[in-house]
């Protein structure tokens, strides 16, 4: 049974997941209400929430489980990338664990801990598959050979989706965070009704920049009152931009490497458009969209353990290449 922490943003989460795959407990704890206020996470918050929650999180996963400590046979965690103060802290936790109980480590990264989603009980998705990674701080398009073999085909050279859906929100008015209130506010929309830009950059990146600032001119240019009534609409418009430059960018990938199957992961994985907009491809289930530690148990299964107290000098990183 491995034992799993995940603190790389603004969720505190730890789980518990068979060698098979099978999910005995997923514990989350979000900091969503907490960063609402400013609009976004702020790092500092984050780390010190985390310091907060993450015993209470492995003892919660413990319980749901119906297990002990002594029922681990590893220990794994996200090692990056993220926000590198909060990342630390499970680090720290999962160094510490694993240290007491005499086991050994598993450091993952985060990214592939998103496509390990996939991989999880009762219905895995097996390789080859091409993967669009769609989350608050990462827009990946990825080439899947087998469970520890990928690639990236593709990246964001500027925002991610997800980030584009959080500001978005700001610029219209929403609360935090910014993806499932545009998504429930574009359903009362009409998505024809604002023509916004979608970028075409070289290769298989993307850009969501420009988008960004389309839509900040646009609510300028309506002004308060006009915004009021239209807001559904820019809503339904703006999220109808950032679909079809994944969606269009997806298939442009998948023609170019000849994939027979395309799968979605990440928080942005979870929006409505999106998955209309890709009937055929396998999603990872709703409640492994978002940041959780089944995923990183998962793929802890096909990484590289280090051995009995030879991670204690490991340390986080903020930033990787995937």
């Amino acid at each position: 049974m491995i034992l799993a922490l995940e603190t790389s943003c603004d969720e505190t989460a730890a789980a518990l997941v068979t060698e098979d795959g099978r999910i005995l407990a997923n514990v989350v704890s979000s900091q969503a209400d907490l960063h609402a206020r400013y609009g976004g996470v702020v790092p500092e918050v984050a780390s010190r929430r985390h310091l907060e929650l993450v015993t209470p999180v492995v003892r919660e996963a413990l319980g749901q489980a119906g297990t002990t400590l002594g029922d681990v046979s590893r220990v794994a965690v996200t090692q990056g990338p993220g926000l590198i103060g909060a990342l630390l802290v499970g680090l720290s936790a999962a160094k510490a664990l694993a240290w007491a109980l005499r086991l050994p480590l598993v450091p993952v990264d985060h990214l592939h801990g998103h496509v390990a989603s996939l991989f999880l009980e009762s219905d895995p998705v097996e390789p080859p598959f091409l993967c669009l990674l769609a989350s608050g701080g990462h827009t990946l398009l990825l080439d899947v050979r087998d469970q520890a073999d990928y690639s990236a085909l593709g990246t964001t050279l500027d925002d991610a989706a997800g980030e584009a859906f959080d500001k978005g929100a700001r610029l219209l008015g929403l609360g935090y965070p910014g993806g499932d209130q545009i998504d429930r506010l574009a359903r009362d929309g009409d998505p024809e009704e604002f023509d916004f830009p979608v970028a075409r950059v070289p290769g298989l990146d993307f850009s969501f920049s420009g988008l960004k600032t389309a839509l900040l001119y646009k609510v300028r240019e309506l002004g308060p009152d006009e915004l009021d009534r239209r807001r559904a609409d820019l809503a339904a418009s703006y999220q109808r931009a950032i679909v079809r430059a994944l969606v269009g960018r997806t298939a442009a990938a998948a023609e170019q490497i000849g994939a027979e199957r395309i799968a979605v992961v990440g928080g942005v994985a979870a929006n409505s458009e999106l998955r209309a907009s890709l009937p055929e491809a396998a999603f990872a289930p709703l409640e492994l969209c978002t940041d959780n530690a089944a995923m990183i148990a998962s793929a802890a299964r096909y990484s590289e353990e280090i051995p009995f107290a030879r991670y204690l000098a490991l340390d986080a990183y903020a930033s990787s290449a995937a």
